[in-house]
């Protein structure tokens, strides 16, 4: 028999809390013989294998298109005008098979156009902007006044084991960037207090850790203003956003991590050419 496909991962955009939570819906809804599809939080810094945005948004449509600068991943729209949009237009209200049947489409064609590139692979095209654009009239020192040096401290893994550390030591390979692991969280906060860490990543299931409690007291720390915390999340894991914030949780991955989510989010956060 083969193994199940593990389900695509989609961004809403634009959506008010209770539409997204009927698409959110909607979508698991899908056909034992198609791809099943899971949302992302808000917070998550996976790349997501489709939009979904809100038609009748123009700011979504303005956020779809600075977020998928080329033909992959693809995207579709609910509701708006569909002469007046390039993408596939969805009517509201919804229709599940109507919806699943253009999501099946999409989705292999994505993979029949994944198939096809020979090239090898590239690094992901990740936004690493976290501030406004300068404006046309601002002094060009204001710019530099803002830049600052990439990290270069280590990556701190907190898990049950050292595997995923391997695996992430093995993604970074040549750059040399340190990794560094424990499953205790006294050792975690010792080492970010004594060491630098730039990149600190919490797989919440590891036995006895309070992972918003481990983020506080990491982040409380003098020098950790620029040490990124992110959680590894399994589907089953209730995340908090608003505690998250309140403890300086940058985001989180869902597990298990694909490598393409790993080397953007380790780009990205590592600021790495």
């Amino acid at each position: 028999m083969h193994a199940p496909k593990p389900p695509f991962a989609v961004r809403l955009i634009g959506f008010a809390q209770d539409e997204g939570a009927r698409l959110a819906a909607a979508l698991t809804r899908s056909p034992a013989s198609g791809p099943g599809y899971f949302c992302l939080l808000d917070e998550s810094l996976q790349e997501p294998d489709l939009f979904v945005a809100n038609g009748a948004d123009p700011q979504a449509l303005a956020r779809l298109e600075s977020a998928r600068p080329g033909p992959l991943p693809p995207a579709v729209v609910v509701g708006g005008v569909p002469d007046q949009l390039h993408w596939p237009c969805l009517s509201v209200p919804l229709d599940d098979a109507r919806l699943h049947g253009v999501l099946a489409q999409l989705m292999t064609r994505r993979e029949q156009a994944l198939g096809q590139l020979a090239a090898p692979p590239r690094p992901l095209s990740t936004d690493r902007r976290r501030h406004a654009r300068l404006e046309a009239d601002q002094p060009v020192d204001a710019f530099y006044s803002r830049r600052q040096p990439p990290p270069s401290g280590a990556v701190l893994i907190i898990d049950k084991g050292g595997a995923f550390r391997d695996h992430v030591a093995e993604v970074l390979g040549a750059r040399k960037q340190p990794v560094e692991w424990t499953d205790s969280a006294p050792t975690a906060v010792r080492l970010c207090d004594e060491t630098p860490v730039s990149l600190v990543m919490i797989n919440t299931s590891t036995p006895g850790i309070d992972p918003y409690a481990l983020c506080s007291q990491i982040k409380a720390q003098g020098g950790a203003v620029r040490t990124a915390v992110i959680f590894l999340v399994s589907r089953n894991f209730h995340y908090d956003s608003l505690r998250a914030r309140d403890a300086g949780v940058r985001g989180l991955l869902d597990k298990p991590v694909a490598d393409r989510h790993l080397v953007a989010a380790l780009h990205k956060l590592l600021s790495l050419p």
